[in-house]
């Protein structure tokens, strides 16, 4: 497994794999949480990584995207300081419970540390239709700190 950052050439890929992260969450919850649209997800995908806005490490078998995580600098008095979001992260359900995701995670934690940031954060589909997904964090050093991620849509 060979786990690198992406450029530009492989945005769309990624993009795809967004998709599916979205499209599990809202067939395992019954609930329309986000709006699919994988032709905007190509485009933006290519647009932040390009700009250097966003920062995506892909886990790699043969050269083919297993997994990722995309990452953006976010800075906030509480966090004291510059610190990450991990905005998504999915790993290819076949390749699920092979250390891809862990793997994953500790170049995350190694991309951190290079940029200096105070710490990482993240946000875990629904529960209790994503409570692995809540263990495998807290087994790979997250701690739940409480309260929803919550959201107003502006038009």
């Amino acid at each position: 497994m060979r786990i690198s950052l992406i450029d530009g050439s492989e945005a769309e890929e990624i993009a795809k794999l967004a998709v599916c992260l979205t499209n599990e969450i809202i067939e395992r919850t019954g609930v329309r949480h986000f709006n699919v649209d994988q032709a905007l997800a190509i485009d933006l995908c290519k647009r932040y990584v390009e700009s250097g806005q966003y920062s995506v490490l892909a886990a790699r078998e043969s050269n083919i995207i297993v997994g990722f995580g995309a990452l953006c600098e976010s800075r906030s008095l509480y966090a004291e300081g510059t610190f990450g979001i991990v905005q998504e992260f999915y790993v290819r359900p076949e390749y699920r419970s092979r250390e891809v995701g862990k793997m994953l995670i500790e170049e995350i934690v190694n991309f951190a540390r290079l940029r200096s940031w105070k710490r990482l954060e993240l946000c875990t589909p629904p529960t209790p239709e994503f409570d692995r997904t809540v263990t495998f964090y807290k087994s790979n050093g997250f701690q739940i700190t409480g309260g929803y991620k919550m959201k107003r849509e502006i038009a």
